[in-house]
């Protein structure tokens, strides 16, 4: 839905800065994960098996929406939306083999969702690609779109562009495209390389892109002076500022700080979640 009591600045930033390239800050964060990862195994112990960072970082995510719902709006045809659900997009490879095919998938949240609802719904999201050769709808359109002479392909990409601009391409397409959601997220611990500041697309929705690499140890003196190793993940956010400022976010940042630093909430539901403004 459009949102309408925005200042007038805010309103007119867009015609500024009309692309998501245009508008995208970099940030970057290196988290202490020791307390996540004790609470990870104690799980896999209890029978979820596999539940990894990849779920916290995305439960983590929808528990700050439900604080603070100024994340999940967008930009598109220069006009400020709050999103109605909450759409995490990540690619996945069917296989760990270097000519393995990867497609993208899309997952339904609610700000109320738990780490265990993340889990549940993100796996059978996977294991769902993984389990089929066959193409998804991300897949099918992309394939059906590649057929067409160069020309012609570019022209339904402006026409496409131009829909996506009014706000008129049909929900069946707008699930099937990798573009449009709430955030997107790349783990590349699991390659074992650091993280990238990654771009966001000025084609659909995503105004936010989170990669994270793998975990590291780092020794440190406690306020003991004694030798302690902990765990970190370093974390990149490319970010469009035009969905709200940097007090808004630098929020954000510390409520992120804070849900690592106590793990344990994310398996409760929120007490209370915030709607975003009309």
């Amino acid at each position: 839905r459009l949102i309408r009591s925005l200042p007038a600045f805010s309103r007119f930033i867009p015609y500024i800065m009309p692309t998501r390239n245009d508008a995208t800050n970099l940030y970057e964060e290196s988290m202490e994960v020791s307390d996540v990862d004790r609470r990870l195994r104690r799980l896999r112990v209890e029978g979820y098996k596999g539940i990894g960072i990849l779920h916290f970082m995305i439960a983590a995510y929808i528990r700050l929406v439900s604080m603070l719902p100024g994340l999940n709006r967008f930009v598109v045809g220069r006009r400020i939306y709050a999103a109605n659900d909450i759409v995490v997009v990540m690619t996945v490879k069917r296989s760990l083999a270097i000519d393995a095919t990867e497609t993208t998938i899309k997952v339904h949240f609610d700000p109320t969702d738990t780490i265990f609802d993340v889990y549940r719904k993100l796996n059978e999201k996977i294991d769902e690609i993984k389990a089929s050769d066959e193409h998804n709808n991300t897949e099918d359109v992309a394939e059906a779109l590649s057929r067409l002479p160069r020309i012609i392909l570019r022209l339904a990409i402006r026409i496409l562009r131009m829909m996506d601009y009014f706000g008129w391409i049909p929900e069946s397409l707008t699930e099937a495209s990798p573009f449009h959601g709430s955030m997107i997220i790349t783990d590349l611990g699991s390659l074992r390389i650091k993280p990238v500041y990654h771009h966001i697309y000025n084609f659909g929705t995503l105004p936010v892109f989170i990669a994270f690499g793998a975990k590291h140890h780092v020794y440190e003196l406690d306020r003991h002076g004694n030798m302690v190793d902990k765990k970190y993940v370093d974390c990149k956010f490319s970010l469009d500022e035009r969905t709200v400022d940097g007090h808004y976010y630098a929020q954000a940042f510390q409520a992120w700080r804070y849900i690592f630093q106590h793990p344990e909430i994310l398996e409760q539901s929120p007490t209370r979640v915030v709607d975003d403004i009309y």
